[in-house]
C-alpha cells in the first residue's frame, strides 16, 4: 500500500465552499461549512462559541487530490440504533454509521486503468485499513466504523473487490476526533509537570492524580475557592472504633399496606485499609434492597440522624407529588433528628432507586442510597431465569488517608462531576457470584454514581485472560468469543418493545437496565467496565478496564435448564400496543426545546488555557475523570450549568411550564457543542415517563418507558413526555455537581378537569 504523508492530513479549519447542497444530503455538514467560514473570516473561530457547531464533530470533510480536479464531499458520522444513549463496543470504542456525499468525481477510467471508486477507512497508524465498498457522485452508505482517531479516503480501483488500496487517492479526510492534539510542545518533557508533593502547602489536601497523566504546574497550584469540609467537620462525631460499623444491606419483602422504618446515621467502614465515616439508610451500605407487588402502597418512616438536612426521592417512581421527597419543592428538608412519613404507591413493575435530594453530591457518595424492586403482577413479563441479582454500582473518591473532601458553601468538582477512583457494587470492592453450569442469572442495574458512566461486560477469562484495554476495533459488528452475550430486557419504567443483544451496557448516572445473561461454560468470568477515556494533554485517548467483580460458574449443571427460553428475543405485544397511543406524535414537531450549556465566570488561567484547546474535540461521554485537579478546583462560584428555554431564553428555575395530566408534549434537548465543556448529561424527570424518539435525527426503533436519559455532547435528542401525574415536579441533570451548579428546573402538572 502506497505511503501517506502526515502534511496530506494537515489540521484543515474550514470545508471548501459546496456548490449547493450535494445530493441526497442532510445539509447539516454544508451548514457546517458555512458557519465556519463565518466565524473565521470574523476572526472569532476560537475566542467565541461562534464556529462551534455540533456537526463538527458528525461529519468529515472530504478534500480532493490533485488528481480529482474539483472534486468534494463530506462524510456523515450517524447514530447506530441500540438500547443505550450512546453506542460503543464492548471496549468502549464509539461506533458510528459513515455515509458518503460526494459530487465532481470523473470517471475512474480517466485517471488510469481504473473502473471504480473505493472508500477506505483507517487509523492514523494507517493499519488495518479497512475497505467500505464502492462509492461515487451521490449518496453512499459505507457501514460502521468503531476506530478512536482516523481517516477516510476515497481511491480509483481497478475493481471493487481489492483488498488493499493499489489506485490514486482522489478523496481524504480526518474524523473530528483526530483534530484533537498535544495542548503544546512540551506535553512530554519532565520540566512541564512537577509532582504533588512539591505543591506548596494550602488549606485543601489535593486529590489524587489521575495514573499516568501529569499535570502542568499551574495546574498543580489550583485549589477550589470554598471551604474544604467532611463528615467528622460536619458532626462532632466519636472515635471512629466507636461508631457502629456498616452491614451489608438486606432485602426487605413488604406487602401492600406494609411499612418500613428507615434510618440515616452515621457508621464507619473499612475500604482497602482506609478508616472511613459514612453515611448508610439503617446501617446498611447500600440501604436496604426493599421489594414489594406492583400497584401496591407502603409507607415509609424515616429518620433523619445524620448531620445534615436531607430527604428521600423516590427515583423514577410516579408516586403523590407530596412524597417526592424535593426539599423546597414537595416539602421542608428533614432536620437532624426529625421524621417524615412517606407513603408510596407503586404503579409500574421494574427496578427503581432511592437517594436524598440534597447536597447530594456528598450525601449520595457518602452512601446514602439503595434499591427499590417492584415485582410484576405479571408471572410472564420477564422470561425464566435461575435466579435475580440485584446490582447497584457506585464509585467513591479516596486518597491515601480517606475520602477526598466536599466544598462546603458549595459542591466542587463542577465542571466535569466527581469521578470516583474506587468501584462498588452492592458497596464492595469486588462482587462474588457463585452460579451453575447454565444458570440464566437476571441482573437488575443502576448506576449510583455521581458522575461516571459505565460501559459493562462480562469476560470470560478462563479463554485468554482480560482483554488488551488498547485493542483496536477493525468490526465493530464482528462477536468477541470472550465477551457473553447479553439480552436486553427492560429499562427504568418498563420494557423494551423486544428483547436485545448486546455485548455491553452502557449505564449513566440514575439510569437502570435489566438484562439476561448465560453462563454456559465453567470457569470465571470477570464483570468489567471497559471504556476510551482522553488524555487531553497529550491530545490521545487512553483505555481504561476495571474489573469490578467476578462470576464462577461451576462444573455442575443448572437444576433447570433455560437455555432455549433465552436464545429467543421477546417481542413484548402490550409494550407495543401501550406506545401505539403515542405514535401519531412521533413526527410532530417539537412542543418546546431545551438547550443544555453553562455559564463560566473569572475561572482560574490555566483551566481557561487548557479548555481553549480541549473544545476542538468533545468526546461524546467523558468516561473517566482524565483531569481530577482542574476539576476538582472548580465550584459554583465559577462555573453554572444551565438548561435553556430556545423560545423565551429563560433558564433553570425561570422557566415556566405549565401541563394538565393527560397532555402529551414533545420535547426537543440540545446539548450544545458550543458550550465551554459539552459533555454528556443525563437528564431526568422526576414523576413522569417518557419515550426517547430520536437522537441526531436518527430514530430509535426499539423504545421503552424512560425516566432518565443519557444526552451525548453535541447531541440533539426528542422525546415524547406523557403527563401522568399532577403535581410540581423537578427536571434536572442527575450528575450531582451539575445539579448542585444550577442545572434545574419545575414544572406544573394540573390535575385533569373533571
Amino acid at each position: 500500500m502506497r505511503a501517506l504523508t502526515a502534511g496530506v492530513f494537515g489540521l484543515l479549519a474550514a470545508a471548501p465552499a459546496a456548490a449547493g447542497q450535494l445530493p441526497g444530503s442532510s445539509g447539516a455538514c454544508e451548514a457546517r461549512a458555512a458557519e465556519t467560514r463565518a466565524a473565521g473570516a470574523a476572526g472569532a473561530l476560537t475566542d467565541t462559541p461562534t464556529g462551534r457547531v455540533a456537526a463538527d464533530l458528525h461529519c468529515i470533510s472530504l478534500f480532493s487530490t490533485a488528481r480529482s480536479g474539483d472534486a468534494q464531499g463530506f462524510v456523515e458520522l450517524g447514530r447506530v440504533p441500540s438500547p443505550f444513549g450512546v453506542t460503543v463496543t464492548p471496549s468502549g470504542h464509539h461506533v458510528r454509521a459513515l455515509t458518503a456525499h460526494i459530487e465532481g468525481l470523473p470517471p475512474p477510467s480517466s485517471l488510469g486503468p481504473y473502473t471504480v471508486y473505493v472508500a477506505w477507512a483507517t487509523p492514523l497508524e494507517l493499519a488495518p485499513v479497512v475497505s467500505l465498498g464502492p462509492v461515487g457522485n451521490g449518496e453512499h452508505a459505507l457501514g460502521r466504523v468503531a476506530f478512536n482517531k482516523f481517516l477516510v479516503m476515497v481511491s480509483a480501483e481497478a475493481s471493487a473487490d481489492v483488498e488493499e488500496r493499489e489506485g490514486p487517492l482522489v478523496l481524504r479526510g480526518r474524523s473530528p476526533s483526530a483534530l484533537m492534539e498535544a495542548h503544546d510542545l512540551l506535553a512530554l518533557a519532565p520540566s512541564a509537570t512537577r509532582r504533588a508533593a512539591d505543591r506548596a502547602p494550602t488549606r485543601w489536601d489535593a486529590p489524587p492524580a489521575y495514573p499516568g497523566i501529569a499535570m502542568l504546574p499551574g495546574v498543580m497550584d489550583l485549589e477550589p475557592r470554598a471551604r474544604p469540609a467532611s463528615l467528622r467537620s460536619a458532626a462532632d462525631l466519636p472515635p471512629w472504633e466507636s461508631l457502629p460499623e456498616a452491614s451489608e444491606h438486606q432485602i426487605v419483602n413488604l406487602p401492600d399496606g406494609g411499612t418500613l422504618d428507615l434510618e440515616a446515621t452515621v457508621v464507619r467502614r473499612d475500604i482497602e485499609g482506609r478508616r472511613l465515616a459514612m453515611l448508610a439508610f439503617n446501617g446498611q451500605h447500600p440501604g436496604p434492597l426493599i421489594r414489594v407487588p406492583e400497584q401496591s402502597t407502603i409507607f415509609v418512616n424515616f429518620t433523619n440522624r445524620t448531620p445534615y438536612p436531607t430527604a428521600v426521592h423516590w427515583h423514577g417512581i410516579r408516586l403523590d407529588n407530596a412524597f417526592d421527597g424535593v426539599p423546597g419543592l414537595t416539602q421542608d428538608p428533614v432536620a437532624p433528628g426529625e421524621s417524615f412519613r412517606y407513603r408510596i404507591f407503586f404503579r409500574d413493575a421494574g427496578i427503581y432507586w432511592y437517594h436524598p435530594h440534597h447536597r447530594e453530591d456528598v450525601q449520595q457518595e457518602l452512601g446514602l442510597y439503595g434499591n427499590l424492586l417492584v415485582d410484576p403482577a405479571d408471572r410472564d413479563y420477564y422470561g425464566p431465569a435461575n435466579r435475580e441479582e440485584v446490582l447497584l454500582l457506585d464509585d467513591i473518591l479516596l486518597d491515601e488517608d480517606g475520602l477526598v473532601d466536599f466544598g462546603e458553601e458549595s459542591a466542587n468538582y463542577v465542571l466535569m462531576g466527581r469521578f470516583g477512583n474506587r468501584a462498588l457494587v452492592n458497596g464492595e470492592p469486588n462482587y462474588e457470584l457463585e452460579v451453575d453450569r447454565g444458570e440464566v442469572v437476571r441482573f437488575h442495574l443502576t448506576n449510583a454514581s455521581n458522575t461516571r458512566t459505565f460501559n459493562l461486560s462480562f469476560v470470560d477469562t478462563e479463554r485468554g485472560g482480560l482483554p488488551d484495554p488498547d485493542q483496536r476495533v477493525s468490526d465493530p459488528d464482528a462477536a468477541d468469543p470472550n465477551r457473553l452475550p447479553l439480552k436486553v430486557v427492560a429499562s427504568d419504567v418498563g420494557r423494551f418493545e423486544r428483547e436485545e443483544w448486546t455485548r455491553s451496557v452502557v449505564l449513566a448516572p440514575a439510569e437502570r437496565y435489566v438484562i439476561d445473561v448465560r453462563f454456559d461454560r465453567p470457569g470465571t468470568h470477570a464483570l468489567v467496565n471497559h471504556v476510551q477515556g482522553i488524555n487531553h494533554r497529550q491530545g490521545v485517548f487512553r483505555a481504561e478496564l476495571r474489573t469490578l467483580g467476578a462470576v464462577t460458574v461451576a462444573s455442575r449443571p443448572a437444576a433447570h435448564d433455560h437455555g432455549p427460553s433465552f436464545e429467543t428475543l421477546r417481542e413484548h405485544a402490550d409494550v407495543i400496543a401501550d406506545i401505539d397511543r403515542y405514535r401519531p406524535r412521533f413526527d410532530d414537531e417539537p412542543d418546546h426545546e431545551l438547550v443544555m450549556t453553562l455559564e463560566t465566570e473569572d475561572l482560574p488561567l490555566p483551566i481557561e488555557r487548557s479548555m481553549a484547546y480541549d473544545w476542538v474535540y468533545f468526546n461524546p461521554v467523558e468516561w473517566t475523570g482524565t483531569m481530577p485537579r482542574m476539576n476538582w478546583a472548580t465550584t459554583g462560584r465559577e462555573v453554572r450549568w444551565v438548561l435553556r428555554e430556545t423560545a423565551t431564553g429563560r433558564e433553570n428555575e425561570e422557566i415556566e411550564w405549565n401541563f394538565a395530566v393527560g397532555d402529551v408534549v414533545k420535547i426537543r434537548v440540545v446539548n450544545d457543542r458550543g458550550a465551554f465543556h459539552a459533555m454528556q448529561h443525563p437528564l431526568h424527570i422526576h414523576g413522569q415517563r417518557f419515550l426517547v424518539l430520536s437522537q441526531n435525527g436518527v430514530p430509535n426503533p426499539n423504545l421503552a418507558w424512560k425516566d432518565t436519559v443519557l444526552l451525548p455532547a453535541a447531541s440533539t435528542t426528542d422525546i415524547l413526555l406523557e403527563l401522568s401525574n399532577p403535581g410540581r415536579w423537578m427536571i434536572h441533570c442527575h450528575i450531582a455537581e451539575h445539579l448542585e451548579a444550577g442545572m434545574k428546573m419545575v414544572m406544573n402538572v394540573a390535575d385533569a378537569p373533571q
